[in-house]
């Protein structure tokens, strides 16, 4: 039995980045929701849009996984 050590490594780097990015992203998105329920004003809808943006690209993530598995 062989095991590729470097396709191994590469995959968990990778995997890691992703699932970094992620939860970046959807804690950002947090964040800019509980921002709009002190703000008023401009900086609530800027708020706002920042958070559904950044939920909008872990949808779009996750899709696009989901989508790479599916594939095969």
């Amino acid at each position: 039995m062989h095991i590729d050590w470097s396709a191994l490594g590469s995959v968990f780097g990778v995997s890691l980045g992703a699932t970094v990015l992620l939860v970046g992203l959807f804690t950002l998105g947090v964040a800019g929701l509980a921002k709009k329920e002190s703000a008023q004003g401009g900086s609530a809808v800027a708020a706002a849009t920042g958070a559904y943006v950044c939920f909008a690209a872990c949808a779009a993530a996750v899709a696009y996984g989901i989508s790479l598995i599916m594939s095969k």
